[in-house]
């Protein structure tokens, strides 16, 4: 019991020698390949809160994307509520979950192999020798074992350690994918949300206008059959009830669908208990969260965090590569009780132990260790394409975004103009054609034009408020829920409720 003691006190020694030892190359953070800052000038300079920019909206004064909870972002109580559900019942985020689950688990099982392993064994042997090297009086004969083995793999040259920072690495980029996974759901939630409230604006317009199409089809058809009115005109009538009959059936199909997409954002059927909610025009989001330098994107956006975990990853395993070209080194020692008889194995004189120490020296790998390298080398590059292209993809949807924000507050009052236009002109046809002072083609025109200027409202109203909830979800926000919160650890537990419970993340292995 001595000698495996004074082992084990060796290993632990060498273990503290060897801690430090890998071969992984420096690692150095790719340069952004993005400018310094977005751009400016043009749409970029007509921003909220900027001189020459739209007053409208809340203001974020000044506070940062990843500072303002969704709580604070969105103001309708019923759209707050249907977030609350789905991050606790979207199956999407809950495989995010699972997966920094097997992670966590992938990482703790590459880290046990820097410790020795100890097991208890027993173990019976029957042999049978030639009676020219027969040792015993019995032939054949039965040799009974019972001890404990230990076995380790010395990890001079950084080999199992590297593959532990690679198993460490991949855990914390997803864990940060199953952040980009929460704040994605967020903002998905909320534009579907709003979808379904421009559907039903849009069902709105259409029942209004096919109300009016309808009474000027009666007022047109009674002219016909009394035989003041035309044909034609009753035809022409008779267009626009259709096309707002056949409008109105398409749009009731996309509500139906729209709803279907959110029941299942959420995971679960629509709650008849939810709060009253908001029109889409009074929705009232924040609208100058400050974009913010390129570079900060690097610490808010957890998709480029994941890359650059990726990148990590992939840089530790050249190390592991590496090592494989250098020699093994593995001890294996046994200690326990030997006999011929097994109720002999506790008797004086059974103790047995051995110790045998091994080198292995990769000599001949058939270029198996060449092409690992060669590979791992290959997989760090395109890693670093990645990690680039992440950034790149960011800094696209930021400008992107910047550049809607600065054009849809004047885009949606040259329409709302333009509706009001259409309403006069509408009423104006009318009142002359039923003056007698012009014909019925002008009506039709004016209720087209009314219809499809109130269309077009409409939906550049959703584009808008799709346009700030995507610049937040852009800027890293989302994250926490009210504004004042210390953000949690991407691999943090989070109460997803009770159905949940079992696969809720568990916190950051140590180590």
């Amino acid at each position: 019991m001595q000698k495996l003691s004074t082992i084990a006190m060796a290993a632990a020694v060498a273990t503290t020698v060897l801690a430090g030892c890998t071969m992984e190359p420096w690692y150095h953070r790719p340069a952004a390949p993005v400018s310094q800052s977005f751009p400016e000038g043009g749409v970029y300079a007509t921003q909220p809160g900027q001189p020459g920019g739209a007053p409208n909206g809340r203001s974020a004064s000044g506070a940062a994307a990843t500072d303002i909870g969704w709580r604070d972002f969105f103001t309708d109580p019923r759209l707050q509520k249907l977030v609350e559900i789905a991050l606790k019942n979207n199956r999407d985020l809950r495989v995010s979950v699972l997966n920094v689950e097997a992670a966590r688990a992938q990482y703790q099982i590459t880290r046990a192999q820097l410790m020795p392993s100890i097991d208890a064994v027993g173990s019976d042997s029957r042999t049978r020798s030639p009676r020219d090297l027969q040792q015993f009086s019995e032939n054949p004969y039965s040799i009974y074992n019972v001890g404990l083995q230990a076995s380790w793999e010395i990890d001079f040259w950084g080999r199992i350690r590297s593959l532990k920072d690679q198993a460490l690495a991949q855990y914390l980029s997803t864990a940060e994918a199953r952040k980009a996974a929460e704040i994605s759901l967020v903002s998905q939630v909320a534009e579907q949300y709003l979808t379904m409230l421009a559907d039903d604006d849009l069902l709105k317009v259409t029942q209004n206008t096919l109300k009016t199409a309808q009474d000027s089809y009666n007022i047109t058809k009674a002219q016909f059959d009394n035989g003041t009115g035309t044909e034609l005109d009753l035809r022409q009538a008779q267009s626009v009830v259709e096309t707002a009959q056949a409008n109105l059936q398409a749009q009731l199909r996309a509500r139906a669908q729209a709803e279907n997409a959110l029941v299942l954002l959420i995971g679960e059927p629509l709650p008849a208990d939810l709060p009253p909610g908001l029109p889409l025009g009074a929705q009232d989001l924040l609208t100058d969260i400050p974009a913010g330098l390129p570079s900060d994107l690097l610490t808010r956006r957890p998709d480029i965090m994941e890359a650059e975990q990726t990148l990590l990853a992939a840089n530790a395993n050249i190390g592991a590569a590496r090592a494989a070209f250098f020699p093994k080194i593995s001890l294996t020692a046994a200690f326990g009780t030997e006999s011929l008889s097994l109720g002999g194995l506790f008797h004086a004189g059974t103790a047995a132990w051995s110790f045998a120490p091994q080198i292995t020296m990769p000599i001949f790998e058939g270029g198996s260790n060449i092409a690992n390298l060669q590979l791992a080398n290959v997989q760090k590059r395109i890693e670093i394409a990645n990690y680039e292209k992440a950034i790149q993809s960011a800094f696209r949807e930021v400008a992107d975004g910047l550049a809607a924000r600065g054009t849809y507050e004047q885009q949606i009052a040259a329409l709302q103009r333009n509706t009001f236009a259409n309403q006069r002109s509408l009423d104006l046809s009318e009142l002359r054609y039923k003056n007698g002072v012009d014909n019925y083609l002008s009506v039709l025109t004016a209720q087209t034009n009314l219809y499809s200027a109130q269309q077009t409202l409409v939906q550049t109203q959703l584009a808008r408020q799709n346009n700030l909830v995507d610049l937040y979800r852009a800027l890293g926000g989302g994250w926490i829920e009210h504004a004042g919160e210390t953000p949690r650890p991407a691999d943090a537990p989070v109460d997803y409720g009770a159905a949940s419970a079992p696969v809720a993340a568990s916190a950051a292995p140590a180590g």
